[in-house]
C-alpha cells in the first residue's frame, strides 16, 4: 500500500536562530521530523530530498499543493518557510502541522495565533526528543479526521468560492472598526476609565468582534490605568484571542500593577515556556520581581528581598540577551546591578555594550526621549558627570510628556541611595535628579 506523502517546510543547514545563537536543522529534520512522520505512517519528502530538474519553483509548489500532509517549523522566522506556509494554508484546509523550537527567538505575532508544537533545543540541536516525536506523530495522526487548521479557511466563510457580497461587508467592517477606534482615542485623550468601558457596552458579545477592535479596546484600558478591566476583558475575549503573546504579556502587567504579582510571574513563565523568549516578556518580568523586591526590602524581608532582587536582574539581563537591539533590559540590569553585592565587575561588562545599543539606535532613527534618557543614566552608572549633563539636555529638549521625567529621576533617586548607602558621595547625581524633577 503506498503511503501518503508529508511534506517538510523548514530551512536547511545550520542557520542563526535569532538570539545569537543557531540551530541545526539538520539534526531537527533527521532526529525528529522525518522520524515522527514515519511513525505517523507517512512518506517524508524535504526539498533538498528532491533530484527533479528545472526550476526548483515547480517541485516545491507541487509538495506544497499535492501532498497529502505538511509539517512546518516556524523557527527563526524563515521568510521561505514563512512564504510556503502562506500557500499552504491557501491551497489546504488541514493536515499542516507546524512546529517550532520552544527556547528560540518568540514567533511574530501574526503565527501567535495557530496551534504549533514546540520542541527544545541543546546547543542548536534538539532535545528531549523522544516526547516531542511521539507528540508530533499523534499529531499527523489526528490530522487525518479533517480537522481545518489553516487560517484562511477558518476565517473566510465559503473560501475559497468567496461571495462577491463578502467585499461589501469587508468595507462596512473597516468603517465600523475606525468608528470604534475614534471613540477609543478620545476615551485615551481623556484619559477616562469610564469612556472605554462605554465602548466596551456599545460592543455586546465579543465573541465574533473584531481582533484590532478587541485589541484597541484592550490597550485603551491599559492608558488610563484600567488594570482590573483588562483582567476582566481577557476573560471575555475568544479564546483563540485571548491566549495571543501580547495578550498575555499585558495581562501579565496588568496582574502587577494590581499587586498580583505571583500571578504574573506564572503567566509570564508559562509565556516564555509555551512560546519562547522575548525582551518584552523578560522586561515584564523583570519588573514583576523588581515591584517584589521593593515590596519585601521596604517591609524588612532582607533575605526574601535579596532573592527577589537577583530573580529581577536575571530577567532582565535575559531580556537584553534575547535581542540586543533593545537596551530597555539592559539598562534596568545595569541599574538594579547598583542594589547588589559582588556584581561591579559583571556591570562594568555589560554597561558598554548596553551603551552601544543605545547609540546605535540613535544613529539609525529618530531619537525620542528615552533614547537620550537612557545614556543619561548610562553616564550615571558610569559615574561620568559632564556627559550626564550633556544627556540631560538632550533629554529635557525631547520631553513630550512631564511623566517621563519623573520616572527617570526616580530611577536615578534608586541608583543615588544605593551609592550613598556605600558611604559614596552622588551629590551630583541628586542635582541631575532636581532637574528632571523641576521639568517633570
Amino acid at each position: 500500500m503506498t503511503k501518503p506523502y508529508c511534506f517538510v517546510l523548514m530551512p536547511f543547514g545550520t542557520k542563526p536562530d535569532g538570539r545569537g545563537g543557531s540551530v541545526d536543522f539538520d539534526a531537527v529534520y533527521a532526529e525528529l521530523i522525518k522520524p515522527a512522520i514515519v511513525a505517523a505512517g507517512l512518506e517524508p519528502i524535504r526539498a533538498d530530498d528532491e533530484q527533479t530538474g528545472g526550476l526548483i519553483h515547480t517541485p516545491m509548489f507541487e509538495r506544497l499543493l499535492l501532498c497529502e500532509y505538511a509539517v512546518a517549523d516556524l523557527t527563526a522566522a524563515n521568510a521561505n518557510v514563512f512564504y510556503e506556509l502562506g500557500v499552504r494554508h491557501a491551497t489546504k484546509p488541514h493536515t499542516t502541522i507546524l512546529i517550532f523550537a520552544a527556547n528560540g527567538a518568540q514567533l511574530p505575532f501574526d503565527v501567535g495565533l495557530l496551534r504549533a508544537l514546540p520542541y527544545q533545543l541543546t546547543a542548536g540541536k534538539p532535545a528531549e526528543v523522544e516526547p516531542t516525536r511521539d507528540a508530533l506523530a499523534e499529531r499527523l495522526r489526528s490530522a487525518r479526521g479533517g480537522t481545518v487548521d489553516s487560517p484562511v479557511y477558518q476565517l473566510i466563510n465559503g473560501y475559497p468560492a468567496i461571495d462577491p457580497a463578502l467585499t461589501d461587508i469587508f468595507r462596512e467592517q473597516v468603517q465600523y472598526a475606525e468608528s470604534i477606534k475614534d471613540r477609543l482615542a478620545s476615551a485615551r485623550r481623556a484619559e477616562s476609565v469610564e469612556a472605554v468601558r462605554a465602548v466596551e457596552t456599545s460592543l455586546g458579545s465579543l465573541e465574533d468582534e473584531q481582533a484590532g477592535v478587541l485589541i484597541d479596546l484592550y490597550l485603551s484600558y491599559r492608558a488610563v490605568q484600567g488594570y482590573q478591566d483588562m483582567v476582566r476583558l481577557v476573560e471575555r475575549m475568544p479564546k483563540h484571542l485571548s491566549g495571543t503573546i501580547l495578550v498575555q504579556e499585558q495581562l501579565g502587567l496588568a496582574m502587577n500593577r494590581l499587586g498580583r504579582g505571583e500571578e504574573a510571574e506564572r503567566i509570564l513563565l508559562e509565556l516564555i515556556k509555551r512560546r519562547g523568549p522575548s525582551t518584552e516578556t523578560y522586561g515584564l518580568l523583570g519588573r514583576v520581581y523588581k515591584d517584589r523586591w521593593l515590596t519585601a526590602r521596604d517591609g524588612g524581608q532582607t533575605v526574601l528581598a535579596r532573592g527577589l532582587l537577583m530573580k529581577a536582574i536575571d530577567a532582565y539581563r535575559k531580556g537584553f540577551s534575547t535581542d540586543w537591539r533593545d537596551a530597555y533590559p539592559g539598562i534596568n540590569a545595569l541599574s538594579l546591578m547598583e542594589q547588589a553585592e559582588n556584581l561591579a565587575p559583571e556591570q562594568a561588562r555589560l554597561l558598554p555594550v548596553v551603551r552601544f545599543a543605545v547609540a546605535r539606535k540613535i544613529e539609525t532613527g529618530e531619537p525620542d526621549y528615552w533614547d537620550h534618557a537612557n545614556l543619561l543614566e548610562l553616564a550615571v552608572l558610569a559615574r561620568d558627570p559632564d556627559g550626564a549633563v550633556g544627556h540631560l539636555g538632550d533629554a529635557l529638549a525631547a520631553l513630550d510628556e512631564p511623566w517621563k521625567a519623573q520616572t527617570t529621576a526616580r530611577n536615578l533617586g534608586m541608583i543615588r541611595d544605593a551609592r550613598q548607602a556605600r558611604g559614596e558621595d552622588a551629590t551630583w547625581v541628586l542635582e541631575v535628579e532636581q532637574a528632571l524633577t523641576g521639568h517633570g
